[in-house]
C-alpha cells in the first residue's frame, strides 16, 4: 500500500525533502545554477542526512536535483569574491573543511541505509563526490560527470580521490582528476560510475521504486551488509571473513531472517519489520 507523501521542512527551499513508502527523497534545489552547494542548500543538506540517515521511519535515501541537472559542485561564480566575514587563518580554514567535509559525503558514507544518487543531469566537482559516497548510482541518458577541480585551480575536496579510485581504480582516477573531463552516460556505465542507465523521462519513478524496495527490506541485514562491503575496502580476506561469520550469526537471531523463511515456504513475498 503506498503511504501518503511527508513533506520534512529543510529550513530552505533550496532543498527538498519529502518521505513516502519509507524512501526519503532529498532533491537539490537550484535549477537555475545547475544546483549548486550554496551558504544555504550545503547546511540543510547535511542536516537531511543526519536526520534521515538516523529516523525510523526511513529505510532508504534518494538523492536527486531539480530539472536537468544533479549537482554542479561549489557555485563557482561565488569563488573568490570578497566576503564581509573576518578572514580565517590557515589552520582555521583547514579545520572548518574537515568539518564540513565530515559532515556532508563523509555522513552520507557513513549512513547504514541504502543511499542512491539519481543523476538526471551532470554531476560535477563536489557533486561528483556526493553522487559516489551514495551506494548505488542511476543517472538518465543525458546525465554525464566531471571532477571539474583542475578547471578552477583546484585540487579537490569531500573526498573525491578516494571515492573515484575505489569506483574507477587509481590510473583512471588520476586521468579523470587531472583532465577535468566530460565522461558521458555509457562511458559512466562502462567504467561503473553509474550502476543502471535510464531514458530521462521514467529516471526518477525507475529509482523510486528501486529505492521503495530497498527501504522496506531487511533493514538489519542491509546495514551488516554495508559493514561487510566497506570491510572489504580496507581490511584484509581472512579479517572480513571472521566478520563476515559474526554478522550472519547475529543476523539469523532477527525477525526478519524468520520471517523471510516462512515466506519462502508459504511462496508469499516476506512482511519485513526491521527488527
Amino acid at each position: 500500500m503506498t503511504m501518503p507523501a511527508q513533506t520534512v521542512d529543510t529550513g530552505t527551499d533550496q532543498l527538498l525533502c519529502e518521505i513516502a513508502d519509507r524512501v526519503a527523497t532529498i532533491t537539490l534545489n537550484r535549477p537555475d545554477a545547475r544546483n549548486a552547494l550554496s551558504d544555504d542548500l550545503t547546511p540543510a543538506l547535511r542536516r537531511m542526512i543526519k536526520e534521515c540517515g538516523s529516523s525510523d521511519d526511513v529505510g532508504a535515501l534518494l538523492i536527486t536535483g531539480t530539472g536537468t541537472a544533479f549537482c554542479a559542485g561549489g557555485d563557482v561564480k561565488g569563488m573568490g569574491g570578497r566576503s564581509s566575514k573576518p578572514e580565517m587563518t590557515q589552520d582555521e580554514k583547514v579545520n572548518q573543511l574537515k568539518v564540513r567535509q565530515r559532515t556532508l559525503t563523509g555522513a552520507l558514507k557513513a549512513v547504514r541505509k541504502p543511499t542512491i544518487a539519481a543523476l538526471p543531469g551532470p554531476a560535477a566537482g563536489a557533486g561528483l563526490s556526493i553522487a559516489l559516497a551514495c551506494d548505488i548510482r542511476f543517472a538518465s541518458q543525458s546525465a554525464f560527470i566531471s571532477t571539474g577541480y583542475a578547471r578552477v585551480g583546484l585540487s579537490g575536496d569531500y573526498g573525491i580521490a578516494w571515492l573515484l579510485t575505489q569506483v574507477v581504480g587509481t590510473a583512471k582516477a588520476r586521468e579523470l582528476l587531472f583532465s577535468a573531463a566530460k565522461v558521458g552516460s555509457e562511458e559512466c556505465l562502462r567504467l561503473g560510475l553509474v550502476n543502471q542507465l535510464f531514458p530521462d523521462d521514467i529516471l526518477m519513478s525507475e529509482s523510486r521504486a528501486f529505492c521503495k524496495s530497498l527501504a522496506n527490506g531487511p533493514a538489519i541485514t542491509l546495514q551488516n551488509m554495508k559493514d561487510n562491503l566497506d570491510d572489504a575496502l580496507d581490511l584484509d580476506f581472512l579479517t572480513c571473513l571472521d566478520s563476515e561469520a559474526e554478522r550472519l550469526v547475529k543476523t539469523a537471531q532477527t525477525e526478519d531472517h524468520k520471517e523471510a523463511v516462512r515466506a519462502f515456504i508459504e511462496k508469499r513475498t516476506p512482511n519485513f519489520k526491521g527488527r
